[in-house]
């Protein structure tokens, strides 16, 4: 079998080369080629690069000089990134003395075995930071390689008071925990890891504050999930973890003061997800009534987000509803990685007013399910959250989710009435229902013919505002709020940005320079994070080939699939071009 050919080629080969360990290309493309019939655009979304070689030599064939081997025989791996996101690795004053460095580490944690999920929380008291630090970079401290199959999400908590648990807790090794104790007051988000994340570096005029005379305690909360419950309670021997956070700090304190808030919908069994569907539509919204109580009267400057769903989330947007007035989405993703969840820095800073409605739109494909999905905190459920890093910093509202609200629920599903104090929970009408069990309804409900009803119902159905401060108290007045889908008399639409392209026809590939601006202030480019580490020679740094073997005396096959593209990429400033370099080793193709 050997690849279609495109008959639009999008790209310029600038480059190609090969030593005793490397094969490299190096070729460019616009972001957004509009060959939409062949071509995948290089977006803001997840974009999954993929890379295939073989060890045998290409043969002549229809593609010339030479096809590929069967590209199924082929070694092939992929990884996904934000390849119009410009990477920061952290910068040379984060070894300054003026940086401290500190590990939060679990303990001994022993690892699920049959139950397949486990949150585990450890309380941190951080008494000798006696005067206001700036937190400007976190990072995962990985035990080992077979602890990072069972992590999924790391989150450290900042708590407030003083209450006696605290103390208690923070000389404990920790403990098994769902959620925090509301006694406990820690609803603010420090810091938070997901799987493929690589931590995250604040911006230089922002940091998120310490300060022990304000807050000394902090919960690190860690999700393990167990990959194979079935092998690991009958083969494997008890594992145990040391995993957790390492923070940098500095006492040079910036310009703002940094916050995280939660927007979404929360973790609970009335967020339902029919099976067999292409496409299901949940939304987390966050009120006028809260953001209008809690932001300050300026509004806040979001500059970063992480999108969040598990195994069949695919696509997750953060919308803003100014007046009945959409304005463009802050973030859109529209190929959610379950296995990348990382914060992403927005293009350019995105204020929001008090009064602003939030929305978190996921969109799901449960065709490959045959039963129902609920929301919840295990991996086997989904979840539709969006993290937010804003400042300047407030306290009084740090969580703003929704839930569907029961009679919603009920409505949805056909049921009119629930029996008074039944358990488990009966219907009591409409009549050819009664009798039967809430849990049976939902088994047994003709999700194939009745899922646009559904649909329908729980967009626009009554749903009820979950606004939690930092103290892990609702806001004043939200109590017995009822909140229902926003009004929207002017939507907003994605701009036409391709005009349609002729196939076939001669198309000129203008030559551009190879310029890499350094600009600390951009977030466009890939600066180093993708980058191939290329082992380079001046004999060897031309835009021509070397004079030893041909680029093609090696195999190698880059391919492109729906919502992929392709290779590592370094992008140019404010450019819609962008190189790539290709490394191929004898037996591995490195991406670091």
């Amino acid at each position: 079998m050997e690849p279609v050919v495109d008959p639009s080629q999008d790209y310029v080969l600038m480059l190609g080369y090969e030593n005793a360990t490397h094969t490299v290309l190096r070729f460019k493309r616009k972001l957004d080629t509009c060959d939409t019939a062949h071509d995948i655009p290089i977006t803001n979304d997840t974009m999954r690069i993929i890379y295939m070689y073989h060890e045998d030599e290409p043969r002549h064939g229809s593609v010339v000089p030479g096809s590929l081997p069967d590209p199924l025989e082929a070694y092939r791996e992929y990884r996904p990134l934000f390849l119009t996101e410009k990477y920061r690795i952290p910068p040379k004053p984060f070894k300054d003395e003026r940086v401290r460095i500190l590990e939060l580490r679990n303990e001994d944690v022993e690892l699920p075995r049959g139950d397949d999920t486990l949150f585990w929380c450890k309380m941190f008291k951080l008494e000798d930071i006696n005067r206001k630090h700036h937190l400007i970079r976190y990072e995962a401290v990985i035990d080992s390689p077979s602890s990072l199959q069972y992590l999924q999400h790391i989150i450290l908590y900042e708590c407030q008071g003083n209450a006696p648990e605290l103390e208690q807790m923070a000389r404990e090794q920790g403990r098994v925990c769902h959620k925090p104790s509301p006694f406990l007051e820690c609803n603010a988000i420090v810091a938070a890891w997901a799987r493929g994340s690589e931590g995250f570096t604040y911006p230089d005029e922002v940091g998120y504050p310490l300060d022990s005379r304000q807050a000394k305690y902090y919960l690190m909360e860690t999700h393990y999930s167990n990959p194979n419950p079935d092998f690991t309670k009958l083969h494997a021997r008890q594992m145990v973890d040391n995993s957790g956070l390492k923070i940098y700090f500095t006492h040079m304190v910036r310009r703002n003061d940094a916050g995280v808030l939660s927007i979404g919908m929360d973790p609970n069994w009335r967020h339902i997800i029919p099976p067999g569907q292409k496409r299901v539509i949940s939304e987390g919204q966050c009120l006028e009534d809260c953001t209008g109580f809690a932001f300050p009267a300026q509004g806040i400057n979001i500059f970063a987000v992480m999108m969040q769903t598990r195994m069949i989330g695919k696509e997750v947007k953060l919308r803003q509803i100014r007046r009945n007035e959409e304005l463009p989405p802050i973030a859109h993703d529209s190929n959610i990685d379950p296995n990348y969840q990382e914060y992403r820095r927005l293009p350019q800073e995105v204020r929001s007013l008090p009064g602003d409605r939030l929305i978190a739109e996921c969109i799901y494909d449960s065709s490959s399910r045959k039963t129902i999905t609920l929301g919840g905190l295990t991996t086997r459920e989904e979840s539709c959250i969006v993290l937010t890093l804003y400042y300047p910093r407030q306290k009084e509202l740090t969580t703003c989710h929704s839930l569907p609200s029961l009679p919603t629920v009920l409505h949805s599903l056909g049921i009119e009435d629930l029996a008074t104090g039944s358990n488990p929970l009966l219907i009591s009408s409409p009549p050819e229902l009664a009798g039967m069990t809430l849990e049976s309804r939902l088994v047994s409900y003709d999700w194939e013919n009745q899922f646009n009803k559904f649909q329908q119902v729980t967009r626009r159905g009554s749903f009820k505002p979950l606004c939690w401060g930092a103290k892990n108290r609702l806001i004043p007045g939200t109590e017995y709020l009822e909140g229902y889908s926003p009004n929207i008399t002017k939507v907003w639409k994605q701009p036409r940005r391709c005009k349609p392209k002729r196939l076939f026809a001669t198309e000129t590939n203008f030559e551009m320079p190879v310029i890499v601006q350094e600009d600390d202030t951009s977030n466009n480019i890939i600066e180093g994070a993708a980058r191939s580490k290329v082992s380079r020679s001046s004999a060897t740094e031309t835009m021509g080939f070397s004079s030893g073997r041909s680029i093609y005396s090696s195999t190698m096959w880059i391919a492109s699939t729906t919502a992929t593209t392709t290779a590592t990429a370094l992008l140019l400033h404010r450019s819609l071009w962008y190189t790539i370099a290709v490394v191929l080793l004898p037996r591995i193709l490195r991406i670091s």
